[in-house]
């Protein structure tokens, strides 16, 4: 079932989460979640109109995805920027598809125009994910991150939503 993300949700969505921030290239944010700063993000996601969302199965919670503004200012108000993440064992079910549709849907239900992923360049799967989902790379932005001691390339990946 693929809902709202709730605060009793933050420990398990920092279960998922924090594995990725700690131990790969996925993400480059060397820097864990604490489940204050994931009550916070979804409370802010809401009040501004933006889609937290959860998949969750019978044995908890199975990934989520998020959505918020790519850049601050009122002109940039139509183009969203994405996070998805699924646990270990949710991946290739489907899960994430779902998922994003739901978070797709509850933008455009907003009005906005696109979605942007930012995918680490160490990251095929998820550029072949998101491929998948009719994402296309626009650009790449060559070291612009830094984890575990590499600079490490950003694919932006967009979608047009309307």
């Amino acid at each position: 079932m693929i809902r709202a993300a709730r605060e009793g949700d933050a420990g398990a969505i920092g279960a998922i989460w924090n594995p990725i921030i700690r131990d790969t290239l996925v993400t480059f944010n060397p820097v864990e979640k604490t489940a204050d700063d994931i009550v916070r993000l979804i409370a802010e996601r809401g009040a501004a109109g933006h889609g937290f969302l959860v998949a969750e199965e019978a044995d908890g919670i199975a990934g989520f995805a998020s959505y918020g503004q790519f850049r601050a200012g009122a002109g940039y108000r139509g183009t969203m920027e994405h996070t998805v993440v699924l646990a270990p064992m949710a991946r290739g079910r489907g899960i994430g598809r779902a998922l994003m549709g739901a978070l797709e849907d509850h933008a455009r239900d907003r009005g906005a125009r696109s979605m942007f992923a930012g995918v680490s360049g160490e990251n095929p799967a998820g550029r072949a994910f998101h491929a998948r989902l009719g994402y296309v790379e626009v650009a790449v932005l060559p070291a612009v991150g830094f984890k575990f001691g590499r600079w490490l390339d950003l694919v932006l990946m967009q979608k047009f939503l309307a």
